[in-house]
């Protein structure tokens, strides 16, 4: 029996979604991912061939993340695990000195980005009856810092979606928001500095993660999870 399962990974040409992406891939399952940032995607692509598959993507955009999804489900059919790693902090600022545009480009990407994802690839999942949909959230989406306050509101946002969205699928699917916990990333290095060192890195968190992330189902439908 094929145990091998398709996983769609988005912000998955650096960070968490890197590792994660590369850890699914060791243990024998295939990765469809999308990122930003093109030549991080041709590295991927040169390093890793079919059945893997990657694509240069802005979630944030809704026309050119549904004909990726389109594509994708075309080629491979419906994922077993929609993976909605994607996201963006804001520079550390009390929030009164955030930029507009910078607040609203955190919401597009962390919030509309993840509707947008879970838009394009929900139908076709649910026509199967099966699939689990994780979206990543934070410890900053169940407490609060100061400074980060956009982000803070994306991740609220998220575990909120997540909760409704695990209330509307179908029996045997689920959706689930995941704390990926603190780890060595660009991200935290913006909001933390040298600090961020300290913490584990990507690959490590990685090995632990993508085994807990494989064994989601729908019993855990709803669940807020912790890694």
């Amino acid at each position: 029996m094929n145990t091998a399962k398709k996983i769609v990974v988005t912000g998955v040409t650096r960070g968490l979604g890197r590792a994660l992406a590369e850890e699914f891939i060791r243990l024998g399952h295939t990765v469809i991912g999308c990122g930003r940032g093109a030549d991080g995607i041709l590295d991927l692509r040169f390093t890793y061939s079919s059945p893997h598959d990657f694509s240069a993507v802005d979630v944030s955009a809704p026309a050119k993340v549904d004909l990726w999804a389109e594509r994708v489900t075309g080629i491979h059919g419906a994922p077993d695990f929609l993976i909605n790693n994607a996201g963006l902090m804001n520079k550390p600022a009390p929030l009164w000195k955030v930029p507009p545009e910078d607040f609203a480009r955190v919401i597009d990407v962390n919030v509309k980005g993840m509707a947008n994802v879970i838009r394009a690839f929900a139908p076709d999942m649910i026509k199967t009856g099966r699939g689990v949909i994780v979206n990543f959230s934070s410890g900053w989406g169940r407490s609060v810092s100061p400074e980060v306050a956009p982000y803070c509101a994306s991740k609220w946002a998220v575990e909120g979606l997540t909760r409704a969205l695990a209330e509307e699928l179908p029996a045997g699917m689920a959706a689930v928001s995941l704390n990926p916990g603190v780890i060595d990333t660009d991200m935290l290095r913006q909001s933390s500095g040298d600090g961020a060192a300290s913490y584990q890195k990507p690959g490590d968190w990685a090995k632990r993660a993508a085994t807990v992330i494989l064994g989601f189902g729908p019993s855990d439908n709803g669940r807020p999870a912790d890694v």
